[in-house]
């Protein structure tokens, strides 16, 4: 499952796992080998940040921003590549899912240590230059507030459910391709028997002359129907016009503000350990929401959180 990266390497071991089906996923995004290892590679430094998850999971972004990397535990990791075929053909069905794009998972043995695995996915938040807000959103209330940073702070966090009360996400005419998309998606997590993902929301204000219908349309046409057959197969893909941005996937423009929005996580499986959870945190916080419920309320939950929060 796992091949050991080419070539000697004192004092480490890097592993590659089911390398020809993310190789697919990192040609459909048009990533070029050579950019993919250049960024994985010594080229340049990591960017390690402080997260609010309760995990106890590490996160870095490649020097560039452009891919975000997560040490994941090998339960999840088995459960993502189970997973993975079901991935690959559901983003064949549907090219612009708002689904993170995963384009490697790798294993990683430092002087004969424990081995640890990592994701590799592309990050929501591409380009961050002008982001203002961001925000992990899991439809419930338990443990979902984040002090937000002091004014002035250098610090960037990534703030929560509760944080976001008293906002919408204004897109105009792509809100209903936005609750589309997004039953569309976490019916597939549903399927999967997946929970605990999260709505990633960026929020970024728009310039004078990047507002209006016409303002980026021209250019991104042909890669945005590129494949489709007809329009009832576009309809059925739920295709819509891209950004002419990088990481046009996770973008939609509202009329006043630009929208980075991408679902993450998705290797929390509703096992045994998960429903014990449940249970407990059923009289833990009687009357209350919280992140460990069954996928299909799960699904259903976040997709009433993004009809009652958007414009």
């Amino acid at each position: 499952m796992a091949a050991p990266s080419p070539g000697p390497r004192e004092g480490f071991e890097l592993g590659t796992l089911a390398g020809p089906a993310f190789a697919w996923l990192r040609g459909s995004l048009g990533l070029a080998e050579e950019d993919y290892q250049a960024a994985l590679g010594p080229g340049g430094p990591y960017l390690q940040f402080l997260s609010t998850s309760k995990s106890k999971a590490s996160f870095f972004l490649s020097h560039d921003q452009r891919f975000f990397l997560k040490t994941q535990g090998r339960r999840e990791v088995q459960a993502l590549l189970a997973h993975l075929p079901r991935y690959v053909q559901h983003l064949q069905r549907h090219p612009h899912s708002l689904l993170a794009r995963l384009l490697g998972v790798h294993s990683l043995r430092v002087d004969r240590g424990k081995k640890t695995y990592f994701i590799v996915m592309q990050s929501v938040f591409y380009p961050a230059g002008r982001i203002s807000e961001r925000y992990d959103i899991k439809g419930c209330e338990v443990s979902r507030w984040v002090d937000p940073a002091p004014e002035g702070s250098p610090l960037v966090l990534v703030l929560k459910d509760l944080n976001f009360q008293g906002k919408t996400i204004n897109l105009g005419p792509q809100r209903s391709w936005f609750l589309r998309q997004m039953e569309l998606d976490t019916t597939f997590l549903r399927e999967l028997n997946v929970l605990d993902y999260s709505l990633l929301i960026a929020f970024q204000r728009l310039h004078e002359d990047e507002r209006g219908p016409g303002s980026s349309l021209i250019f991104r046409t042909a890669r945005s129907v590129q494949g489709a057959q007809s329009p009832e197969e576009s309809r059925a893909q739920n295709r819509r016009l891209l950004p002419d941005a990088p990481n046009a996937l996770h973008i939609l423009d509202g009329p006043e503000q630009r929208y980075f929005l991408g679902v993450v996580d998705l290797a929390t499986v509703y096992g045994l350990r998960k429903r014990l959870e449940h249970l407990w945190k059923t009289l833990r916080y009687p009357g209350r929401t919280f992140s460990t419920v069954s996928p299909a309320r799960y699904a259903r939950r976040l997709c009433q959180w993004v009809e009652a929060h958007t414009e």
